[in-house]
């Protein structure tokens, strides 16, 4: 179950891929499910904002795609549990900031960039059954992975949840980087053919995980 890698037996583990825009309810979606059914977490989006993070902390130009698939290869990215780490350190907080979400696709959307952390996300998920966030997840990373969540939300939601996370922004601002990061994402943003779609604009939290539950349960036991 859930090959990200082609050599992997049958029945190795059970992974849930769950992908979409930002704003749609991802990470809140798949730290919850993870917790509800015992399973690892992890949040690739993370790992580009770690790599950004480092790029700036280390003045490294984001348009020199050797130099940040160099970054990447020297600094791979670490998980204990939804805690973010890279170069020993714990950078779960930094990687939040606004002016990391401002930059993070500049540096995602390099081939170079993505090769390195598609390597890296698919050793991660090697070690057993594993809800995965992310943009291409689905798609790309863990095309055979058992479940496949698409989250979806109105635009203004969308941008009111943003809100949320950063109160210090305004709503325009927000709402305009929303809009840019979609265009720069949209390469990555496309949902598996049997991707399950879910609108998350009006569903609580327990609404949306309890519909990916049962299909969690249905697959297990088909």
């Amino acid at each position: 179950m859930g090959q990200c890698l082609a050599h992997e037996p049958p029945g190795a583990r059970l992974i849930v891929a769950i992908d979409g825009p930002a704003g749609s309810g991802k990470s809140t979606v798949a730290r919850g499910l993870a917790a509800r059914l015992g399973f690892r977490y992890l949040d690739t989006g993370a790992m580009y904002r770690a790599l950004t993070w480092l790029a700036l902390e280390d003045g490294v130009d984001l348009e020199d795609a050797p130099a940040l698939e160099a970054l990447a290869v020297a600094n791979p990215v670490a998980f204990e549990g939804d805690r973010v780490f890279v170069r020993g350190g714990d950078v779960t907080e930094a990687i939040r900031e606004p002016r990391i979400d401002r930059v993070v696709s500049s540096v995602a959307r390099h081939p170079a960039v993505r090769a390195v952390m598609k390597e890296r996300q698919r050793e991660l998920a090697e070690g057993g059954d594993a809800v995965i966030e992310g943009r291409d997840i689905g798609t790309v990373v863990c095309p055979d992975a058992e479940v496949k969540v698409y989250l979806v939300a109105d635009p203004g939601e969308r941008a009111r949840r943003r809100q949320t996370d950063h109160p210090d922004i305004g709503a325009e601002a927000l709402a305009t980087d929303l809009r840019l990061r979609d265009e720069r994402d949209s390469a990555q943003m496309q949902a598996a053919p049997d991707a399950e779609e879910i609108d998350t604009t009006e569903l609580t939290i327990d609404q949306v995980l309890d519909r990916i539950e049962r299909l969690v349960e249905a697959r297990a036991s088909a």
